[in-house]
């Protein structure tokens, strides 16, 4: 029998522990025998609620390296990370390093691999938001230019890939130089079916809330974009309290580390007074995933600045405020489903009330079958 392909998996963010879900079980179970994964944490979170949970929770198996980086600016970070990466490829345990998304963890493993030369897998390759002030377009921009198969969730992702000389040919063995651009679909997709079952039957945390099904709106902000500059938090919260009383919805919260830190800091003594003062507008600790998946497919409308929750509102067919002046995901703005309003309160009330009186267009499945990570590992197996 042929030696199981060995795959060294790096994650360290909670939306990476999250999609590494769907391909840990593609290899546990269809793959069983013929893919090997070793699961390395960076420890980029490192706070129980924004990983631990996840790993408990989803079924994930525990990191079988764990370098417990943590928090610090990025250069430090990442170069601790790097060093660590380094030291587990230089075993020679591993034949393919697969990272996930934009994070300094996937820059990290993106040159630590390369420069060893050793295969790069990079899932959720593609996206562009046409951002550098971005740290996460840098981060993309490299892991792809690094990597030697690279998964694109939509043909979108496809198409910028191509137009930065990216050949689309499959014809020859992939390698550094002529990488592979492979149309996968996305593993959150897969994630989002699977999981939302488990949600149905397990979150109870919408109807511990008293909140009712299409009856609040859902929020989450945590880029320092947002967080870290006090015109934009105290614009950001100031739009949620005008559509929490002008729309009589409830407002759900969950709150980033960065953010409830930030807003000690930086949110006006007005702002913190209403915000205690609105009975409806519940600030929560960080959720885990079934509890997310469970708000977002009981929220009316979801406003947020993340690229994950955006799509996962799509895939269960929510209206989105994004609160970004642009997006890496441009086909929900083209589909009608997402409207860019940044930190401009006018733009995020026309938006909101947009979707409140309109409702939402249709949702087509431009994110694949939900089988993306049975054909990641087919890909890379050569199948």
């Amino acid at each position: 029998m042929k030696d199981p392909l060995r795959i060294l998996t790096v994650i360290g963010a909670r939306p990476q522990i999250i999609k590494a879900a769907a391909i840990s079980h593609a290899v546990r179970t269809a793959f069983s025998g013929r893919i090997h994964e070793t699961l390395l944490h960076t420890g980029q979170h490192y706070d129980a609620n924004m990983s631990q949970v996840f790993f408990d929770e989803l079924g994930i198996p525990h990191a079988d390296i764990s370098l417990g980086v943590g928090s610090g600016p990025h250069g430090a970070q990442t170069a601790r990370m790097i060093e660590g990466i380094e030291a587990e490829i230089n075993t020679g345990k591993h034949d393919v390093v697969l990272l996930y998304g934009d994070t300094n963890s996937t820059l990290a493993g993106a040159v630590a691999a390369a420069k060893l030369h050793v295969p790069v897998a990079h899932v959720e390759a593609g996206l562009r938001s046409f951002n550098k002030a971005m740290p996460e377009e840098v981060n993309r921009i490299v892991c792809d230019h690094c990597s030697t198969w690279l998964f694109c969730p939509t043909e979108t992702a496809v198409k910028n890939l191509a137009r930065e000389g990216f050949s689309l040919d499959l014809g020859a063995p992939a390698t550094a130089d002529r990488p592979h651009v492979v149309a996968s679909g996305d593993v959150m997709y897969d994630n989002s079916m699977r999981f939302a079952r488990m949600a149905a039957a397990r979150s109870t945390l919408v109807a511990g809330l008293g909140l009712a099904d299409g009856g609040f709106l859902l929020a989450t902000i945590h880029r320092d974009h947002n967080t870290d500059d006090a015109a934009r938090i105290n614009a950001i919260f100031s739009s949620l309290l005008e559509l929490h009383h002008r729309h009589g919805l409830p407002v759900v919260l969950p709150v980033h580390p960065r953010t409830r830190k930030m807003m000690a800091a930086l949110l006006h003594a007005n702002v913190r007074a209403a915000l205690d003062d609105a009975a409806g507008f519940h600030v929560l600790p960080p959720v885990g995933f079934l509890d997310m998946v469970a708000l977002e497919r009981a929220a009316r409308l979801v406003v947020t600045d993340s690229g994950g929750v955006q799509k996962e509102a799509y895939f269960f067919g929510k209206p989105v405020v994004v609160l970004r002046p642009e997006t890496e995901w441009v086909e929900l703005v083209e589909q009608g489903q997402a409207v860019l309003a940044d930190a401009d309160p006018g733009k995020i009330e026309a938006a909101a009330t947009h979707f409140l009186q309109g409702g939402v267009p249709p949702c087509p499945p431009i994110f694949g079958d939900g089988h993306a990570a049975e054909a990641i590992c087919a890909h890379l197996l050569g199948a």
